[in-house]
This record gives C-alpha cells, structure tokens and sequence, in this order.
C-alpha cells in the first residue's frame, strides 16, 4: 500500500508542477489519465485535487 501512496504523491507533485493555474477540467484530465488506481480514491477527490492544483496548489504534500 505504501507504494502506491508514494506513487499517487509522486504524479499529484508532477502535474501540480506542470499545471498550476490551468483550468480544472484540465488539470482533471490528467490527473483522471495518470493517476494509478487506487482503491477508495473517488472522482470527487480527483476533483478536489485538480481545484487545489488550478489555484496553484500543490496538494501532494511534497
């Protein structure tokens, strides 16, 4: 399970990188096409993250 939190850390870090400030259907894009699978991750916390990420967040923490 670690890995995968690392892993999911690791593309949320990348794509705020590279799309802070973008719209959220944007941003949502790539997180839906990047993102690993991940049990319990939901849409609406895909979501959340892309809004954190389009005011120019970065929401993985790292």
């Amino acid at each position: 399970m670690h890995d995968t939190d690392e892993a999911l850390f690791r593309t949320v870090h990348g794509i705020a990188g590279r799309m802070a400030g973008q719209p959220v259907p944007v941003v949502m894009d790539a997180l839906l096409r990047y993102l690993p699978k991940a049990p319990g991750l939901e849409v609406a916390e895909i979501r959340r993250i892309a809004e954190e990420i389009s005011v120019g967040r970065d929401p993985s923490g790292l």
